[in-house]
């Protein structure tokens, strides 16, 4: 017997929105993947061929270029971050709309243009993306990698403007910043690994289940 495809998924905010998607795609995990208090991290699903592992967003890239997983689904900002060669995003899923820019406290907002910008100290987890998009303007962007807590660089002197994502900006104005800048819209997408794409014959129809689940739920 083959070993089951494994489709990895993020924790945190996307999951809420992924699991319907799975559903209407014929997959239902089994029932200790909804219970908060479990500390495991693989679970099978109502297909015996399938089994999903829940790891970090920034994680699910990972595992799937490196062939641990077959399959993932991902925010729009974590490929561009990584580019991994190995990995095939056929289904944009429409979930887990948010954006990705760059804030700064308000009262230095109030009198910057971000036009006027030849060197930027930004806090961020997308160094890559970040120094991509500055370079694009003929910008300077020098960045300090964090994992969290972004908001705080600026008031503690770590940098003085931030990269990261927003979605309602609560976050943002609750610390003071505004935004001044989006880099890019960020939704989810399906991510395939190209080896397995073409090796494992189960995965084709599966993108197809995806691809309907979409379209079953954009028509509802």
């Amino acid at each position: 017997m083959a070993d089951p495809i494994i489709i990895a998924v993020p924790k945190g905010r996307i999951l809420a929105e992924a699991v319907p998607l799975l559903e209407r795609a014929g997959i239902v995990p089994e029932a200790a993947f909804s219970d908060e208090d479990s500390r495991a991290l693989r679970f099978s699903t109502s297909n015996p061929g399938i089994d999903l592992i829940r790891v970090r967003a920034f994680d699910v890239a990972t595992f799937v270029a490196h062939g641990a997983a077959q399959l993932g689904i991902v925010g729009s900002d974590v490929l561009a971050e990584f580019d991994y060669s190995e990995l095939y995003a056929p289904v944009d899923l429409g979930i887990g709309h948010c954006r990705l820019s760059v804030a700064e406290p308000a009262d230095m907002a109030e009198s910057d243009d971000p036009r006027g910008w030849s060197h930027v100290r930004i806090a961020t987890k997308y160094p890559y993306v970040t120094r991509r998009h500055f370079e694009a303007r003929g910008v300077q962007a020098e960045c300090v990698k964090l994992n969290g807590a972004m908001e705080l660089a600026p008031t503690l002197g770590l940098a003085p403007r931030i990269v990261d994502l927003v979605s309602s900006g609560k976050t943002l104005k609750e610390n003071g910043l505004v935004e001044v800048e989006v880099i890019a819209e960020v939704t989810s997408r399906l991510i395939v690994n190209r080896a397995a794409f073409k090796t494992r014959a189960e995965i084709v129809p599966l993108v197809e289940a995806f691809r309907r689940a979409v379209a079953m739920r954009d028509a509802a």
